[in-house]
């Protein structure tokens, strides 16, 4: 039987080594390479082209949920588990919705580790037990139409809030994503309009509830 090919993605280095060395300890599974960011998350599944990528929710420049999207639309055979110190509502449906297959607390197990991804490399679907039925229940709930504020928003304007959040300047955001300064304004006007939010730091509050960056 092929092993299981896995990518890990987290911007702490001990953390990256910590999930290695977990991961080698089980039979049958192998580390074929690892991110610090969730760009560098996607150049890689390119790369290796593994079967399962375990991805840090909350990375700079570009955060896993993000990651996850872009690997969901461009590698859909690839399978994604994200990694969170966070088990409120909010944060499991948005790592559903960008297509992830799992979400396991930092905190678990080894044996759960385990668990999870043997679970997930098999086609289905694992959320750690910590997670309250209330929050599958709300999933399910919002299965069906109607989106929430951050559905509406384009990959790009996610990337942007997120980059606004982090705190970087306008200037710094063209130059980032190869775009105009007014590209960048253009962006913010949008998302201030669609989300009805009137200043930045309004902006950075709702980035940090739908977990596209960690309050500090």
């Amino acid at each position: 039987m092929s092993p299981i090919r896995v990518l890990v993605a987290d911007d702490h280095e001990l953390v990256r080594a910590g999930f290695r060395s977990l991961l080698q300890a089980i039979d049958g599974v192998e580390v074929v390479a690892e991110a610090d960011d969730g760009l560098r998350a996607v150049e890689l599944v390119r790369t290796h082209r593994p079967n399962l990528v375990l991805m840090d929710i909350a990375m700079r420049g570009l955060n896993g949920l993000e990651a996850t999207s872009r690997i969901a639309r461009e590698f859909p055979q690839v399978r994604v588990i994200i990694l969170s110190m966070h088990k409120a509502e909010e944060y499991v449906l948005q790592a559903l919705r960008n297509g992830a297959s799992g979400y396991l607390l930092k905190n678990a197990t080894p044996a759960e580790l385990e668990l999870a991804v043997r679970t997930v490399s098999r086609g289905d679907t694992y959320l750690t037990p910590a997670i309250s039925r209330q929050v599958i229940d709300g999933y399910v709930r919002r299965l069906t139409p109607g989106e929430t504020s951050a559905d509406l928003l384009t990959p790009r304007q996610r990337e942007i809030l997120q980059l606004i959040a982090e705190g970087l300047t306008t200037k710094a955001i063209a130059d980032r994503l190869h775009v105009s300064v007014k590209t960048v304004e253009t962006h913010r006007s949008q998302l201030m309009k669609r989300l009805n939010i009137r200043d930045v730091a309004g902006l950075v509050r709702y980035a940090i509830r739908i977990g596209l960056i960690q309050a500090q």
